[in-house]
C-alpha cells in the first residue's frame, strides 16, 4: 500500500506542540492593519491552539493518526 501524503497548506499551518497538541495562527494579521487597533494586532501575534472538534481532521491533514 502506498504511502499516506501529507497534506501541503496544512503543513505549512500547524504545528505539533511538545504535549502533543496543534498550534495555529490567528488571521486577520496580514493585510489592512491600518483600521485594527494596535491591542487587537498585538492579540492577533501570539499563537492559538486548534479547537477540540477540528482536531481529528486537522491530524488526518498532516497523517498523525
Amino acid at each position: 500500500m502506498p504511502k499516506m501524503k501529507t497534506n501541503s497548506g496544512a503543513k505549512k499551518r500547524f504545528a505539533l506542540t511538545g504535549t502533543g497538541k496543534i498550534k495555529r495562527k490567528h488571521a486577520f494579521k496580514s493585510h489592512i492593519l491600518t483600521k485594527k487597533t494596535k491591542k487587537q494586532k498585538r492579540n492577533l501575534t501570539h499563537m492559538g491552539l486548534i479547537a477540540k472538534v477540528d482536531e481529528a481532521s486537522v491530524k488526518r491533514m498532516l497523517c498523525l493518526r
